[in-house]
C-alpha cells in the first residue's frame, strides 16, 4: 500500500505554488480561487491528461507538479510552452520503464473522480462493479468451459457479464436452441401427418423388399395355364362336332361333285344331239371323266384326312391340360393390389424415418445448447465462491450485481456513497489516494460520512468545497 507524502504544484493552471503533505485535506474557497485546479493538477500528474486547453500558468514557460510517496515513488511532470514536456517516474531513485502503464496500474480513473460513478448509467455501473471481482480467466478458459468460443459476445467485459451474455435470451445459444426446438416441432408435425396417412402399424421394411414382379409373373403363368386348360376342354367337348363338320364338308363336296358331273353329262348329251360332228371328241372326253372324278375324290379325301390330323394334333397339344382344373388367381390379384398399395407408401415411410432420425439429432443439439446455457448460468456461483470479492455484501444474479441483495438503483444515498468509495479503490496494492471535487453538493451528514468512510478504508483524500471565502484555504481533517 502506497500513500502520498508530498505534493508540490508550481505554475500549473492558475496556481503559482501550492504544497500539500500526505494528510487528508479539504480545500475550500469561492469559485475561481483554484480549488479544482489543485485536483486537476494532481490528475494531470497521474494520468498525463487534462481537459484544459492550457496547462502552464499564464505568463510562464514551464509548469511542474511533483508527487512523492512513502514507498519511494516519485512522479515529476513538467509542461513547457517552448519545448517538449518532461516526465519522470522513479521508484527508489530508479527509472520506471513504461511509466504511463505503471501509473495506470497503481491508480484507477474513479479514484480521481469517484462521484462520476453515481452519474454513470446502470449498465456502466454494473460493469464497473463486476470488473472489480478478481477471477483470472482468458479465452482458453471459455473454450474449456464450452468447447468453443461462443459467438456474438463482447469478451472485453468482465467474466460475469460475459457469462450473462452467453446465457441470455438474445444470446447465440438461446436463440440457436429456439431455432432447433422450432425445427423439432415442425419435423414432429410432419411425422405425425405422415404417420396418419400410412396404414396402421405400417412397417416399410417389410414391404420395400417384396418383389411384386415375381408375384405378377406367378399370376401370368397361372393365367396362361388356365387358358390352355380352357382351350383343351373346349377341344375335348367339341371333338365330335368338329369331326362331323369335317365329314359334312366332305359329303357336301362329293355331292357338289356329283351334281357337277351330272350336269356336265347332260350338257354333253345335248351337244351330241346337236353337234354330231363332235360326238367322237365328246365321247372321248366323257370316257375320261371317271379318271378326273377319281383324282378329285382322292384330293377331297386327302384334304379330309389332313383336317382330321390337324384337329387331332391340336387336341393332343392340349392333352396335358384336359384333365386339369383352372387355378383361382383372384386372391393373388388382391395380394398384388395390396402389395402395390403398401409399396406406394415406402417413400413417405422412408421420409418419416429420416425425419425421426433428424429429430433425434436436433434433440441432442438442443440438449447441448441447454447444457451450455445452464453451464453459463451456474458458473457465476462457482466463480463467486473462488473469486476475491472486493465489496462486502456483493452478490450477482442474472449478471446484475447486488449489494446486500439490492441493485445499485435501490440503495439509499448513504449506501451509494459508501459504494462510490468501495468502487473507486479497486487495487489494494495501488496508490491509496482519492480526489473528490465539489463536496458542497453533499449534505453535511453525507460529507462527513464520506470522509469517515475514506478514513475507515485507510484512504488519503483531497476534496474541494465551495464556500464564500475569497481565499483558498487548506483544512486538515
Amino acid at each position: 500500500m502506497s500513500r502520498v507524502s508530498k505534493i508540490k504544484i508550481t505554475n500549473i493552471y492558475g496556481i503559482k505554488e501550492q504544497k500539500l503533505d500526505g494528510k487528508n485535506v479539504e480545500i475550500t474557497g469561492a469559485n475561481g480561487t483554484g480549488k479544482t485546479s489543485v485536483i486537476d493538477a494532481i490528475r494531470y500528474a497521474l494520468t498525463n491528461k487534462s481537459d484544459r486547453d492550457y496547462i502552464v500558468r499564464n505568463g510562464e514557460t514551464e509548469g511542474e507538479i511533483l508527487i512523492e510517496t512513502d514507498t519511494g515513488l516519485s512522479i515529476n511532470r513538467k509542461s513547457r510552452t517552448a519545448q517538449s514536456d518532461y516526465k519522470s517516474v522513479k521508484q527508489n531513485g530508479n527509472i520506471v520503464p513504461s511509466p504511463e502503464a505503471f501509473l495506470r496500474d497503481i491508480i484507477t480513473p474513479l479514484q480521481l473522480q469517484p462521484m462520476e460513478f453515481m452519474r454513470m448509467g446502470k449498465k456502466e455501473q454494473n460493469a464497473t462493479i463486476l470488473n472489480m471481482i478478481d477471477f483470472p480467466w482468458n479465452m482458453e478458459t471459455i473454450r474449456e468451459w464450452f468447447g468453443e468460443i461462443p459467438a456474438d459476445v463482447n469478451y472485453e467485459q468482465n467474466i460475469l457479464a460475459v457469462l450473462n451474455d452467453i446465457q441470455a435470451e438474445n444470446g447465440t445459444y438461446f436463440q440457436s436452441r429456439q431455432d432447433v426446438n422450432r425445427d423439432i416441432r415442425a419435423k414432429k408435425s410432419v411425422v405425425v401427418d405422415i404417420k396418419a396417412a400410412l396404414p396402421v402399424d405400417y412397417d416399410g421394411s417389410k414391404w420395400e423388399n417384396v418383389n411384386i414382379g415375381e408375384l405378377y409373373a406367378q399370376i401370368e403363368k397361372i393365367r396362361k395355364s388356365n387358358e390352355q386348360i380352357e382351350k383343351a376342354k373346349q377341344l375335348k367337348d367339341g371333338y365330335q362336332n368338329k369331326l362331323r363338320a369335317i365329314e359334312a364338308d366332305r359329303d357336301i363336296a362329293l355331292s357338289a361333285l356329283n351334281r357337277e358331273m351330272a350336269a356336265k353329262e347332260k350338257n354333253i348329251d345335248m351337244q351330241l344331239a346337236t353337234l354330231k360332228e363332235q360326238i367322237n371328241s365328246l365321247e372321248k372326253e366323257k370316257g375320261g371323266l371317271s379318271s378326273v372324278r377319281e383324282a378329285r375324290e382322292k384330293a377331297i379325301q386327302s384334304e379330309y384326312r389332313e383336317s382330321v390330323a390337324k384337329h387331332d394334333s391340336t387336341v393332343a397339344a392340349y392333352a396335358e391340360y384336359v384333365n386339369k382344373e383352372p387355378q383361382p388367381i383372384a386372391h393373388l390379384l388382391k395380394q398384388a393390389e395390396d402389395t402395390e398399395k403398401m409399396k406406394s407408401h415406402i417413400n413417405e415411410w422412408r421420409r418419416m424415418l429420416s425425419l425421426q432420425e433428424g429429430i433425434e439429432e436436433l434433440k441432442k443439439k438442443s440438449a447441448s445448447y441447454t447444457e451450455k446455457i445452464e453451464k453459463a448460468r451456474n458458473l457465476p456461483g462457482e466463480i463467486l465462491e473462488k473469486a476475491t470479492i472486493p465489496i462486502r455484501g456483493l452478490s450477482v444474479k442474472d449478471g446484475i450485481p447486488l449489494i446486500n441483495g439490492l441493485p445499485v438503483s435501490n440503495l439509499s444515498e448513504g449506501e451509494k456513497l459508501d459504494l462510490c468509495i468501495d468502487v473507486a479503490i479497486q487495487n489494494p496494492a495501488g496508490l491509496q489516494i482519492i480526489l473528490i471535487d465539489g463536496v458542497e453538493k453533499l449534505s453535511t451528514e453525507m460529507r462527513e460520512r464520506l470522509y469517515s468512510k475514506c478514513k475507515e478504508k485507510g484512504l488519503q483524500f483531497i476534496s474541494t468545497r465551495t464556500t464564500d471565502s475569497k481565499e483558498l484555504t487548506v483544512i486538515e481533517l
